[in-house]
């Protein structure tokens, strides 16, 4: 019998890597300024984790209107994306350590492609990226289990060998419909309280935790036969 390999350790983007929420925020004020309907700050933030398209979609009155406002967003976006997105603190050590411990990593997010690939690269992240699912990647997105099972399928991993960190609902949701461990990230804009009716099989107060963590999951896995 032999020990399991380390496991696959899947991330979602905003919130749980990247702290881009104030890029978020200010670029749906500015797609909606002098515009009703418009979205609070609040309904906002609870959307996060899902494709752009379909946060829009409500405010809209037609599917041209949406795409008219998706525009907007994404050239404000691409504008200050530099200036309002930075690393969480302690993210660079730990998927430092988790890439020595050699664990395959990878991103699944509902952002753009183009948009997840600037950040990561930004950031100083995609040299420890194996996989990364963008919305782009697949027409299937987050809550759904789908984005999670094709970031494991590209890393040749199952879903018992693996967990996915993330800071909102969908993720968790996302997370435990693919049957991997989800781990919900406290650090990012949702709440215990908010997280906690997806039911998360663990919480993380802090990114500086996962090695710890992923220690105590890799020790109650069960062994290999061969």
């Amino acid at each position: 019998m032999n020990p399991p390999r380390p496991f696959a350790v899947l991330f979602d983007l905003d919130g749980t890597l990247i702290d881009s929420v104030g890029l978020l925020l200010a670029s749906v004020k500015h797609t909606f300024e002098g515009r009703t309907p418009a979205p609070t700050e609040e309904e906002w933030i609870a959307g996060i984790g899902t494709p752009l398209a379909k946060q829009l979609r409500p405010y809209a009155s037609s599917e041209e209107e949406a795409a008219e406002f998706q525009q907007i967003y994404r050239v404000f976006q691409r504008e200050h994306h530099d200036r309002l997105t930075t690393v969480f603190d302690g993210v660079q050590e730990t998927l430092a350590e988790l890439d020595r411990r050699g664990h395959p990593m990878g991103v699944v997010t509902s952002k753009s492609n183009e948009m997840m690939e600037r950040g990561v690269r930004y950031v100083g992240l995609d040299r420890y990226m194996k996989t990364m699912i963008g919305a782009d990647s697949c027409k299937i997105h987050k809550p759904d289990a789908f984005p999670v099972l094709l970031a494991l399928k590209e890393l040749g991993y199952n879903t018992d060998e693996a967990v996915f960190v993330g800071d909102s609902p969908h993720d968790i949701n996302a997370g435990n419909a693919a049957k991997v461990i989800s781990i919900a990230a406290l650090w990012g804009p949702f709440t215990r309280e908010q997280l906690a009716p997806s039911g998360p099989v663990h919480y993380l107060d802090s990114i500086r935790g996962l090695p710890g963590l992923l220690d105590t999951i890799q020790a109650a896995a069960p062994l290999i036969h061969l």
